[in-house]
């Protein structure tokens, strides 16, 4: 595949792109043991030995970002006798990918998938607080009494959630915000105030929305998306 040498040099972790381009134009990088000075140099990243300061730079995995609309029906465990996995939607990725966080088989919507373990820990960490937006419809209709019920915080597993932010849009169907994701909490909350969900979607992460994509498509995230999720508050 091919790729621009700094793009390569900064995967395999050697420093950012500008300082990439930086041990590029002093002549420090050699492709197939010529020294390559210009910038905007493309390699074959499978094939072609690339070398900095005469040391051979052995080859990483590139990482990678996909937002995928999860299907209804797929579970998000790579492992495990449970079918099918959002994972399969991936085979024809090079890249082994898994699912940062979860949503549960009868949940669709905004589903992160990549090889980056740091990223990983960084998006599902509950220190770094990243909102999450559920679409969700029920058969009931939401009352104010039923919206109070939501938004109160209660106890799953012995620890109190955090207040959740709800946002009515009409007799049967309503936003949630929440900036934890503890175990079926949606489904929890909407039993507790008598709710049948018939609908249940992720929209948005922290300040990325899933925007058109349709059921089991994905689409790579770009370097903005990947800026905002990774952001402090």
């Amino acid at each position: 595949m091919l790729v621009r040498l700094n793009k390569y040099l900064a995967n395999q972790g050697i420093a950012a792109r500008r300082k990439c381009d930086e041990f590029i134009e002093s002549g420090l990088v050699k492709v197939n043991g010529v020294v390559v000075t210009q910038l905007g140099t493309k390699i074959e990243s499978t094939t072609d030995k690339v070398e900095i300061d005469n040391s051979v730079i052995l080859d990483k995995p590139e990482l990678v970002y996909f937002l995928l609309n999860k299907p209804l029906g797929y579970v998000c465990t790579v492992t495990g006798p449970e079918t099918p996995k959002v994972v399969e939607l991936f085979e024809h990725i090079k890249e082994r990918v898994f699912p940062v966080g979860r949503l549960d088989k009868l949940t669709t919507g905004m589903l992160i998938m990549t090889n980056d373990g740091n990223f990983s820990f960084r998006m599902t960490h509950p220190k770094f607080e990243k909102e999450k937006e559920y679409v969700v419809k029920v058969r009931e209709k939401v009352t104010k009494a039923v919206e109070e019920i939501l938004r109160k915080p209660f106890y799953i597993m012995g620890k109190l959630t955090q207040e959740a932010k709800i946002h009515v849009q009409g007799p049967h169907l309503f936003h949630v915000i929440l900036k934890e994701g503890r175990n079926r909490q949606i489904r929890r909350m909407c039993q507790r105030a008598g709710l049948t969900i018939e609908k249940l979607k992720r929209v948005r992460i922290g300040k990325v929305m899933l925007g058109t994509l349709k059921p089991g498509e994905f689409r790579k995230l770009n370097e903005d998306e990947l800026v905002l999720l990774t952001e402090t508050k």
